[in-house]
Parts: C-alpha cells; structure tokens; sequence
C-alpha cells in the first residue's frame, strides 16, 4: 500500500514536492531554456568548446534490418526529438480548434488577424535587409512567438495584465505555429518523391480510420506515426511535420457523450448508496466507475498531459542546448551589421510588435472584434512587443534555411537572440511600469479570443 505524503521521510518531501511544484509551472519551461541557451552559449565560447561540437557531430544510426536512418547527435534532436514537440503542438491546435479558445469564427478571428501581422511584416522586414542575396532563405526567421518565454514573462508580471490578454497571446502563438508548419512544409524541404509521399498519405489515411474508430491505444499511434515520419522524411517534406499531422489525427472528443456517462454514473451511484451497510461494495463495481469516467477523457487530453512535461523540461531545454552554442570569438562590431543578423534581430524586435498591435488594432477599430478584456491600448502594445520573443521556432527555421551554410546561420541565431532578448525586456518592463488598470469588461466587449 502507498504511503501518504505525510508518512514520507521530511528529505523525501523536502526534495520531491519542490520539483513537483516546479513541473507544474508552466512558465518554469521559458525559464529553464534561457538557461539552457546560457549555458550552450558559454559553452561555446569556453576553453572546452571542442567537446560542445564533437558531442553535436557524433553520429548513431537508428532503426533495424533495411530501415534504418542514420543521424548526429544535432539532427537526432533537430529532426527526431522536435517531431515530439511539433505533435504536441499539433494536439494543441487541434484541442484549441474543436473544444477550446479557437472553437469558433467569431473566437479565432482577431488573434488570427494579429498573428497574420506578426508573419507578414517581420518577414518583409527581413527581406529589406537580405533581399537579393543569399540570407533571403531566412526570410521566415522572424515570424513565429515562442510560447514558452512569452507566458513566463506574462507569468512573471503577476496580474499586472488581464487573463483576456494572456488567453489572447496564447491563441495568437497557436495560429503563429500553424504558420510557421506551413511554410516549414511548403518552403523548407528537399526535393518532393512522390512514391513515399503517396506512402505517407496511406499511413494519414489508416490514422484517419484510426481517430473515426475513437482507438484509444497510445503504442497504436506511436507505431504509425513513426513509419509516417520515416515515410515523410523519405518523401522530402521536413520530417516535423509528420509530429503534427499526427497530433491532428488524435481524437480530441471522448468515447461518450458527457451527459450519457453523467446519467449513467447517477444510475448507477444511486444503486449503491441505496444499499444497506451490510451490502459490501465489490471491487469489480468501482472499476466499472472507473471505466465509465475514463470514457470521457479523450485520447488527446491523455497523450498532451503524458508528453507535455517531456517536451517543456526536457526536449526543448535539449534543442536550446543544441542550437544556441555559438562561437563569438572573431565577432567585431561590423558583424553586427551582416543583413542576416540585422533582418532576424529587427524582425523580431521592430517587425513583431508592429505587425500584431496594427493589425490588431485596425482590427478593433474597424469593429471586427472588441479589445480582449476591454484592456487599454498600451497594454495591447505591450503584449505585442513580447511576442517578438522567437527563439525555439526561428532557430529551428534559421537550421532548416542555412543548414549547408554556417557563414549565414551564425549571424542568423545571433540575431535572433538580440531580437528575443530585446522583446522581453522592453515588454516586460513596459508592462511592468503600467498602471495595472483593468475596466470591468462588458457583455459587449467580452473576450473575442
């Protein structure tokens, strides 16, 4: 029998439920990658540097028989371990388009319009820097929000900015990552096959069966997905995507309808409190209670709250400590003027704030949608220039774009670190020295996101 807390050695409670606490923080996670990209960072640039890229360039093979690919520890992370996180992404958006903050037109459509402004114009930004020349490949550096560093700067503001404004950014991030897998399928592969493409669409199709069978079975979707990855991966389209079709494949509704299990479960508790205290409840009834609750949580909401602390506090810490060791040693102040520094920094910074708070602002003018929490203007603004924090997707795109050419992707993930780190600076302490004044928002203007 499994003791209670309060049975465990003081050591033991002392140690765990910290930790506990801490995986429970989902802001922990940005605040875990900034460390993981300081310490890569000095890493790099410390008389132990060799061991950094030695370990990044030791190669393994995985797989068996005639199906094996072959891979460096850098593409294992790059490649293997971020189709992990793009399928929790693409659960994410799912959960987000069928149950949650996007479930409707009237929902979706002002962080959807704001996320088109943070695509757009820190995209054209990069190319008045690199059009022309070869740093134009990296022209979708600038355009996606790194989720995790954003909630834990709006986490670290304490109340400071409304709930509306938070759901807000959240909503937005999910419709920039929707963008940000579009243009890594469409712009980022490598020549298209179409006999593993039509491979791939065999697989989307039995997971299609699969999700319309309400399967329920996590190995059954593991084994699909991996042959649909080695499939994708094989067709030419960047093997990440096939996490997200996968996520987007996971039923997101429960076996039963809600109001079905509830008038069971009433039934049925209703029989066993009406019987007598000699009457023993069996074990084999309790069971059936559990089973019957079971059936409302769907597979989706199991697999997102099984995998999410692995991709927070593990995967993507490791894809930090992968990409953000960068060598400064011959750096000068002309290398901070190279076009693929400057369009990734200014993109981020410049482009991102401006494309979501015009377009979002247009928007609520024009009386498409209303101000979410009926929040003031500057603190529209302020969440806008949080959302130029990039990290994670930009140097996944930045990798993808410059890959074969390390003279574009160092200036590149330099400037994507000056451009993340200027965003969350200056919102947060524009956010931080705002009246934290928030009007009673009305029937009228109720939360559009």
């Amino acid at each position: 029998m499994r003791k209670s807390s309060a049975a465990l050695p003081p050591i033991f409670t002392a140690v765990v439920d910290p930790l506990l606490a801490f995986l429970r923080m989902e802001a922990m996670s940005g605040i875990l990658l900034f460390v993981a990209a300081v310490v890569a960072l000095g890493w790099a640039n410390s008389p132990w540097a060799g061991t950094y890229t030695e370990l990044l360039a030791g190669e393994f093979t995985v797989g068996f028989g005639g199906a094996q690919v072959h891979f460096t520890l850098a593409q294992f992370v790059n490649d293997g371990l971020m189709s992990i996180f793009f399928f929790v992404v693409g659960m994410e958006i799912k959960r987000e388009l069928v149950v949650g903050e996007l479930n409707s037109p009237a929902k979706a459509l002002l962080p959807a319009v704001a996320a088109a402004g943070g695509m757009v114009l820190p995209a054209c930004i990069y190319l008045l820097f690199c059009a022309g020349s070869e740093g134009a490949k990296g022209w979708a550096i600038p355009m996606a929000t790194d989720i995790a560093f954003c909630i834990g700067c709006l986490t670290l503001l304490k109340g400071r900015v409304p709930r509306a404004l938070v759901v807000f950014v959240t909503a937005l991030a999910i419709f920039d990552d929707m963008g940000g897998i579009l243009v890594i399928a469409l712009f980022y592969g490598h020549g298209l096959h179409p006999l593993w493409l039509l491979a791939a669409a065999g697989v989307l199709a039995l997971l299609a069966l699969l999700n319309r069978l309400q399967v329920r079975s996590g190995l059954v979707y593991a084994v699909a997905g991996a042959v649909l990855w080695y499939f994708i991966h094989h067709a030419g389209i960047h093997a990440t995507i096939a996490g997200v079709l996968l996520g987007l494949m996971i039923p997101a509704r429960g076996q039963r309808p809600v109001r079905e299990v509830l008038e069971a479960l009433k039934v049925h508790s209703a029989e066993l409190v009406g019987r007598g205290p000699e009457e023993a409840i069996a074990n084999e009834e309790l069971l059936q209670i559990e089973e019957q609750i079971e059936d409302l949580e769907p597979p989706l909401n199991r697999f997102v709250h099984a995998l999410h602390p692995w991709v927070s506090f593990g995967i993507m810490p490791v894809f930090a400590l992968a990409n953000a060791g960068l060598s400064l040693s011959g750096m000068s102040l002309d290398s901070l003027t190279h076009p693929v520094l400057l369009g990734s920094a200014v993109g981020l910074f410049a482009g991102k704030q401006l494309g979501v708070f015009l377009f979002t602002f247009v928007a609520i003018r024009a009386g498409l949608s209303s101000m979410p929490g009926n929040a003031p203007v500057s603190q529209l603004y302020g969440v806008s220039v949080l959302t130029g924090i990039g990290f994670t997707v930009a140097l996944f795109i930045a990798n993808l774009a410059f890959a074969a050419e390390p003279a574009l992707l160092g200036p590149a993930k330099i400037g994507i670190l000056l451009g993340s780190l200027a965003s969350g600076v200056a919102g947060y302490g524009l956010l931080r020295v705002l009246k934290p004044r928030v009007a009673a928002p009305s029937p009228a203007a109720s939360m559009p996101t």
